[in-house]
């Protein structure tokens, strides 16, 4: 009777972390077994974009990872979060769904000092969009958590993508206003701070419900996400001693 009662526990506990990430409640704290292989530490960063909520668990990191192993990368994608598929070679994250720019801000302190990654990638902004809260001051919060990154980990590049495109005429007219910001913030953060341009290489066919991609489209992401790493090599190489300054 214990054995199941134990069963029982352990499967309704996953269902209600579940819950949680999708909700964007309670997850900051969640503890996740990491996965490693070894090789460079990357943190994939920000809401249900990098979670792959919808409609394709694992979203644009089922593709990167396929991407970087054919390169003959060894990346160890670092994050208390965990989904994808199984050709997805490593699960972890920190994509948290419904989150906005001033909720990471809240957490990413922590996150950053108990994964050390050596290299993150920031794509945030959606849902400071598709909330509508203040979204004229989302460059400043981008900014704010930049430095916050930088600030708990001088020596990590990070790379800062723009968001992709939106179905909705209203939340589209938002998004490039957003974007329009975003190079000016990431050029005043240092060289090791990096543009990502993320929208110019989706459109409004490449989403499935009007705001997440398909999974073609995350393909799309993720090829831009390698150029860009590819660009930087150092950002795929990894330290000698620890990630932080």
């Amino acid at each position: 009777m214990d054995a199941v009662l134990s069963r029982r526990a352990a499967v309704l506990g996953g269902v209600v972390a579940a819950a949680e990430v999708v909700s964007g409640r309670a997850v900051a704290g969640a503890a996740v077994g990491g996965e490693s292989g070894g090789g460079v530490r990357v943190m994939p960063l920000g809401d249900s974009l990098t979670d792959g909520f919808t409609p394709y668990p694992g979203g644009y990191r089922v593709e990167l990872w396929r991407l970087l192993t054919a390169g003959g990368r060894t990346v160890d994608f670092v994050g208390s979060q965990s989904n994808g598929p199984a050709e997805l070679g490593d699960h972890d994250h920190e994509g948290h769904s419904g989150w906005r720019i001033d909720q990471l801000d809240a957490h990413v302190g922590t996150w950053l000092r108990q994964s050390e990654p050596r290299t993150v990638l920031l794509l945030i902004g959606t849902n400071d969009v598709n909330q509508n809260l203040d979204v004229a001051g989302a460059p400043d919060r981008l900014s704010g958590l930049i430095d916050r990154i930088t600030g708990v980990a001088p020596r990590c590049d990070l790379f800062v993508a723009t968001v992709p495109p939106e179905a909705d005429r209203a939340r589209q007219t938002r998004v490039v206003a957003y974007n329009a910001e975003v190079p000016r913030v990431v050029a005043a953060k240092g060289p090791r701070v990096h543009l990502v341009r993320m929208y110019e290489a989706l459109t409004t066919a490449d989403l499935a419900d009007g705001t997440h991609p398909t999974r073609e489209g995350y393909g799309k992401m993720a090829a831009v996400w390698y150029a860009a790493l590819r660009s930087v090599p150092g950002s795929l190489t990894a330290y000698a001693g620890r990630a932080r300054g």
